[in-house]
């Protein structure tokens, strides 16, 4: 099968790789899709991610959705035919290539986490990972293209909870790229009360107006109507925390989900109210993003949410490298990778 490895910083190609062996509780997922990850996959590729820099060569990928076409022996939540979200592959079977979770391969594995919880052999001496918890099956109704992006809209949905969002609040969102975007898209379906984007490109200010914001604000020109409930930083910024603390109502939360690259964070906190809290979220709560799943098709049935205004450009994935070219460009919101 074809995979797409990072060969050395900066360089990807796509190479022949084994097709995944199957374990007894896993299930061999076909690619039909994937989407880039632009900030995550992008620091990948160029050797910026932490505990991945010096491991070159590996295989990238981490948003992709396939059909089902074996099972393993335990498998009992997978059948031929699922389609299923999240299949990744750990084991590349090639002598000094790793793993940057590989589903961008044309075959990935999806793992039962249900049947290993209920046979007790859910832990790491058994090769359980936490990811495998959100390799889920996907109603047959819920198109491919609708599918892949819930890797995106499940998480930042569970966010919500991590951030103890509430409907009827007041949100500034930094950050107008996929995950931003997204905070607007289901905080107005959640039921979030004002909405302010901020973002230097007049191109995403306005995607995040159509999508319901408020407001939206160029960095340094930030005018709100009123205190608020919380300020959500979407790119990963130290600098963002001084900006938003001002900003927010007494008891107010500064919540940080992009990753922050800095090892240290200082906080002036005369920049805030007497009361507030600082909430950082650097790895997904696997349990929240599993149980948004069911609000978030629901959602797409309804006709209220589509991958269509999220995906801006198309790859076959033997040209993913002019797919990360786009993406350095800042012109993608999501690149979707197309398979045979």
């Amino acid at each position: 099968m074809k995979s797409a490895i990072a060969v050395h910083p900066g360089h990807l190609e796509i190479l022949d790789t084994p097709v995944p062996k199957l374990g007894p509780y896993q299930a061999l997922v076909k690619t039909e899709s994937a989407c880039i990850c632009n900030r995550t996959d992008s620091e990948l590729l160029h050797g910026n991610f932490p505990g991945m820099e010096d491991r070159f060569p590996f295989a990238l990928g981490h948003e992709s959705v396939g059909i089902v076409t074996e099972v393993g022996e335990k498998v009992r939540n997978f059948a031929i035919g699922d389609r299923v979200v999240g299949g990744l592959n750990f084991d590349l079977q090639m002598e000094g290539v790793d793993s940057g979770w590989g589903g961008f391969g044309e075959f990935t594995l999806a793992n039962d986490h249900e049947a290993m919880v209920q046979d007790g052999v859910a832990n790491v001496v058994n090769g359980w990972v936490e990811v495998y918890e959100i390799q889920t099956k996907v109603d047959a109704d819920i198109p491919s293209e609708e599918a892949v992006l819930l890797c995106t809209w499940r998480e930042v949905l569970g966010a919500f909870r991590d951030f103890h969002l509430k409907p009827g609040d007041d949100v500034l969102i930094f950050g107008a790229g996929p995950v931003g975007l997204s905070f607007v898209k289901l905080g107005r379906l959640f039921g979030l009360r004002w909405i302010g984007i901020v973002d230097r490109h007049a191109d995403k200010r306005a995607k995040a107006l159509s999508f319901g914001a408020d407001a939206g604000f160029e960095p340094g020109t930030i005018n709100v109507p009123n205190q608020l409930d919380a300020v959500i930083d979407a790119v990963g910024s130290a600098d963002i925390l001084q900006q938003g603390l001002p900003l927010l109502r007494r008891g107010g939360s500064h919540c940080i989900y992009g990753v922050l690259t800095q090892p240290v964070l200082h906080l002036d906190k005369s920049k805030g109210d007497f009361n507030f809290n600082v909430l950082v979220h650097q790895w997904p709560t696997r349990k929240y993003e599993r149980e948004s799943q069911p609000q978030l098709c629901q959602w797409i049935r309804e006709g209220k949410l589509t991958s269509k205004d999220f995906i801006t450009h198309r790859f076959p994935l033997a040209q993913i490298h002019e797919a990360f070219d786009e993406v350095a460009r800042r012109g993608v919101i999501k690149a979707l990778i197309e398979y045979p």
